[in-house]
């Protein structure tokens, strides 16, 4: 049986078709993922008005009510954009494209912009591929664990200085736990923490009351028997014992270890759960023509607000 990635229905969109739209076609995709209750027409974001003059010469609206002008991209997280249209949608393309992530520095010499400028894109690209995560609750079968990232030790030169890496007395005190909840054939969510065990208050306020977990023998999960119908699996016998397997949970960190070891090199730091949550979605969307997941990441960009994180990064001080 064909994969689906390599099935004609995984791919109902390209940059070819992108760059031959034109700019008004892909100015008027931007105006229906923004307003798809008005078919595209301008709504004030002041008032609610629905009736606009239409300043075509500047790309402007002018509110009827309130005359407040403003643009398809105000109050978005495309907001004070210098991008054009058809480079933005291209940008969204190649982004969703990369099955373990596209780097800053690759999408960069795509669209022949600065890497600071495909650094920022990508990064507010993530944070609006989030707001999907906001809130989610995970019932049924509920797989969890855990996995570290950052925090490497260097070796030294010689072999008699060398010291155990894995020994907590000589790491950096610099790696961080990815934890994912994911539902089998379901829904998933990752977490950032410092320990496994550091995630069970997560774990009370996402994961419903009549929901079977499932774990490793990782002494963090202890805990959970306490709330949950929880199932183990020793993982130094058995992968699977029994239909109880953490094999979705190790699904997604196999894709976040390539995009980590392929493609970004080095997602540790303050930015991990951004790495995470792109994981994330990847996993969730995977079965998604590619078209279909760039119509979502672009009316999830259209949905989000300014971003205050990423608005004016780079003039300020890191």
């Amino acid at each position: 049986m064909q994969h689906f990635l390599l099935s004609a229905q995984a791919r109902t969109i390209s940059l070819k078709a992108v760059f031959s739209m034109g700019e008004d076609k892909a100015y008027r995709t931007f105006c229906e993922m923004r307003w798809p209750e008005t078919e595209g027409e301008a709504v004030c974001p002041r008032c609610g008005c629905v009736e606009t003059y239409n300043i075509t010469s500047r790309r402007k609206f002018k509110c009827v009510a309130c005359h407040h002008q403003f643009s398809v991209t105000s109050g978005t997280i495309f907001a004070s954009r210098k991008m054009s249209f058809t480079d933005l949608l291209a940008a969204i393309v190649i982004f969703v494209n990369g099955a373990k992530g596209v780097s800053s520095l690759q999408l960069s010499r795509d669209l022949d912009c600065q890497y600071k400028t495909a650094f920022v894109l990508t990064h507010k690209l993530r944070e609006a591929m989030a707001k999907e995560m906001a809130g989610r609750q995970l019932d049924g079968t509920v797989e969890i664990d855990g996995a570290y990232f950052g925090g490497y030790s260097k070796p030294e030169n010689r072999k008699e200085d060398r010291k155990d890496r894995r020994l907590k007395m000589n790491l950096t005190g610099k790696r961080q736990c990815v934890v994912i909840m994911r539902e089998r054939n379901g829904k998933s969510l990752p977490f950032v923490v410092k320990n496994e065990g550091d995630a069970v208050p997560y774990v009370r306020d996402h994961v419903g009351t009549l929901a079977t977990i499932c774990a490793d023998e990782g002494a963090g999960w202890d805990a959970l028997h306490a709330g949950w119908e929880t199932k183990r699996v020793n993982h130094s016998v058995a992968f699977m014992d029994k239909g109880v397997c953490t094999n979705q949970a190790e699904s997604y960190f196999s894709r976040l270890r390539r995009m980590e070891v392929g493609t970004h090199h080095h997602i540790a730091g303050p930015y991990l759960y951004a790495y995470a949550g792109e994981a994330s979605w990847r996993e969730d969307n995977r079965r998604v023509a590619n078209g279909g997941q760039a119509a979502m990441v672009t009316a999830a960009a259209m949905a989000s607000r300014v971003s205050r994180q990423w608005k004016g990064y780079w003039q300020k001080t890191r």
